[in-house]
């Protein structure tokens, strides 16, 4: 199957189309569904539905890293202030043509030069 996201509250929602349209027809999205919900509870949500999640807030490296908060299978932070509204899904649907990325696993950062990863704490 396709892989599961859950879009964070400041990822645009017409991305959310496009990822659809582009065959991720199963995003979840907090703006829509839980505006204002805290990172912790949005990590949670990630975790116990098996979601990739893509955010635009660093604070989620911080909750994993320093605060033992338990990873979800993904997570992609976009580090990049878009062009447009609909450059993010772009950048998103290009990451698994690249064979040496695998989202699943990976704090995968998004930067306009370059695409970097860690692993996630276990």
């Amino acid at each position: 199957g396709a892989m599961r996201f859950l879009a964070d509250e400041h990822f645009p929602l017409p991305n959310v189309r496009i990822l659809s349209a582009a065959g991720y027809d199963d995003v979840a999205t907090v703006a829509s569904e839980t505006p204002g919900i805290s990172d912790e509870l949005v990590l949670e949500r990630a975790v116990g539905e098996g979601r990739v999640l893509i955010p635009f807030d660093r604070d989620y490296g911080r909750l994993l890293y320093r605060q033992d908060a338990p990873a979800p299978v993904g997570i992609v932070y976009f580090r990049i202030v878009p062009f447009s509204l609909e450059e993010p899904a772009d950048f998103l649907l290009a990451l698994p043509e690249r064979s040496e990325l695998t989202l699943l696993g990976a704090l995968t950062v998004v930067e306009r030069e370059r695409t970097r990863q860690r692993p996630l704490p276990s």
